[in-house]
């Protein structure tokens, strides 16, 4: 999987405001600044992340960003899946449960689960 410019940017803007959390509201322009990026794309995104509710804001001369949770409890992948969609690396691991007439038999969906961990643990050891 590539991570698009959409996802890296969400990335970002979510770390430059854990790096800066002190619970009070950000201006994007000041994380923007701090990015050295345009301030046009992370408003878009930053809209995304705050509908999706992992962003709070306010609107005003006083405005702008803070997380809606503790830093440590978003994860990369969560920001990923909103910005880029599915992580998987093959469509038929979204199904839950799997629709596949293949699954049963198929090799490929244990390769990016834990099946092949479980049989050839050295080889995940890194």
């Amino acid at each position: 999987m590539r991570v698009s410019t959409k996802g890296r940017y969400a990335l970002r803007l979510m770390i430059g405001l854990a790096v800066h959390d002190s619970g009070e509201y950000i201006a994007l322009k000041d994380v923007s600044a701090r990015q050295g990026v345009s301030i046009k794309y992370p408003e878009q995104i930053a809209f995304l992340l705050g509908e999706a509710g992992l962003l709070k804001s306010i609107r005003g001369p006083q405005g702008g960003y803070r997380l809606a949770r503790a830093p440590e409890e978003y994860t990369a992948g969560e920001i990923l899946r909103l910005t880029e969609g599915s992580l998987t690396p093959v469509p038929c691991l979204d199904d839950r449960p799997n629709q596949c007439p293949r699954y049963a038999g198929c090799a490929v969906p244990p390769l990016f689960g834990r099946g092949l961990r479980k049989q050839c643990p050295i080889m995940w050891t890194a």
